[in-house]
């Protein structure tokens, strides 16, 4: 029973790999676009608790990503969904920025006709695995959907947005790039958007990860001792892109994921209020998870960048450093204000050298790579959009 199940869930790959390519194909029939300078608004991705990429050992680094249940903001209390619910509401935040309702069977039918154009065959279990695997994993010889997605829009934007939905994403290139939204199923539009991009194709390497590698992201809200709470999640953006050599690790705007551990109110006697807030990883390339933390480089680089902040040691944005060097430390906010505005930048690093999922940069559109804010270095930059 179980090889018959294990050849199921292969067939079903198969057959979503070869419907991606026959798709790719499909002419598609402009339709209204709105204005390319409107953003969709913001969704995030929730996860239960035991989901959230927080910082792990080198061995588990480049598990994938599972944060992926939508909210409207990028303050995230985790959720508690039934476990016959999670996968699909995963798959429906991805591709429409939140879970829809209806039966199980009515909802992934409506998922696979906006992804490929019709329904697929197979059990349930199977064809959500299936459909998964393909929008995050990818197979041995063809990278994620998401992978091809964020290349596309980093090659058009020079930043990514994975906070919206895969549907928003797709309209925003194509308003971007043709001036118009497209008719057709999603993975026939990203097809024909890599094409008219990068004609040979997007292929992923694999790539070592430099121990203390900079992470410099950005928050998306605003933090008050108003609107967060212990163990919510928080999503930040990185600020600059990650570029090792001619690999492209992480565009601008990847998700940082970090944790509230402790909030407290202000109090008698004008004693400040306090959040302290813990960043666990970084979302590269793939899409994985590379574990970060608070260390010694961190803060040289939160010194070099003078435009920021003083002296090393000094607070940051309001936020004091808080931990032993090497290891996982956090950021203690305080002051009278009781906020920490959106756009505050905070400097971690990661934690080992992890292998990882990367784009080489073709020769020709290297160019694009090189701004005077280039990362990893801890240096001034331009404000995350």
């Amino acid at each position: 029973m179980k090889k018959k199940s294990m050849l199921a869930i292969s067939m079903a790959v198969s057959i979503i790999l070869s419907a991606a390519a026959a798709f790719a194909a499909t002419d598609t029939t402009p339709v209204t676009a709105p204005a390319a300078a409107t953003a969709p608004a913001n969704t995030a991705a929730a996860t239960e608790p035991s989901a959230v990429p927080a910082a792990a050992p080198a061995s588990t680094a480049q598990a994938p990503a599972t944060v992926s249940t939508g909210m409207q903001n990028t303050i995230v209390q985790p959720l508690n969904t039934a476990p016959a619910f999670q996968m699909l509401e995963r798959i429906e935040t991805i591709v429409y920025g939140r879970p829809r309702d209806g039966g199980l069977l009515n909802r992934l039918n409506d998922v696979e006709k906006t992804v490929f154009g019709r329904e697929l065959p197979g059990s349930l279990t199977e064809r959500q695995t299936a459909l998964i695997d393909f929008l995050e994993k990818g197979t041995g010889t063809q990278p994620s959907l998401l992978f091809k997605l964020s290349v596309a829009e980093w090659g058009i934007e020079q930043q990514i947005h994975p906070t919206w939905s895969l549907s928003k994403r797709v309209d925003s290139m194509e308003g971007v790039l043709e001036g118009a939204i497209q008719a057709g199923p999603l993975v026939s539009r990203v097809e024909r958007l890599l094409t008219r991009l990068l004609p040979d194709g997007i292929a992923a390497v694999q790539f070592e990860l430099p121990k203390e590698t900079i992470v410099k992201g950005a928050l998306l809200d605003t933090l008050t001792v108003r609107n967060v709470k212990v163990n919510d999640i928080i999503i930040l953006g990185l600020n600059e892109q990650i570029v090792v050599g001619d690999v492209l690790v992480a565009p601008k705007g990847s998700r940082v994921f970090g944790h509230i551990t402790k909030v407290k109110p202000p109090r008698s006697f004008g004693r400040s209020s306090e959040i302290e807030m813990r960043i666990d990883s970084v979302e590269v390339l793939g899409p994985s998870v590379v574990p970060v933390n608070l260390g010694e480089v961190a803060k040289k680089a939160m010194d070099v960048d003078s435009g920021i902040i003083g002296a090393a040691g000094a607070s940051f944005g309001g936020a004091l450093l808080l931990g032993p060097v090497g290891l996982a430390g956090g950021f203690l906010i305080r002051g009278n204000d009781k906020q920490l505005k959106e756009g505050t930048l905070f400097y971690v690093q990661t934690v080992d050298n992890v292998m990882v999922s990367g784009y080489k940069i073709p020769q020709q559109i290297t160019p694009i790579t090189q701004t005077e804010d280039s990362a990893p270095q801890g240096t001034q930059s331009a404000p995350l959009n």
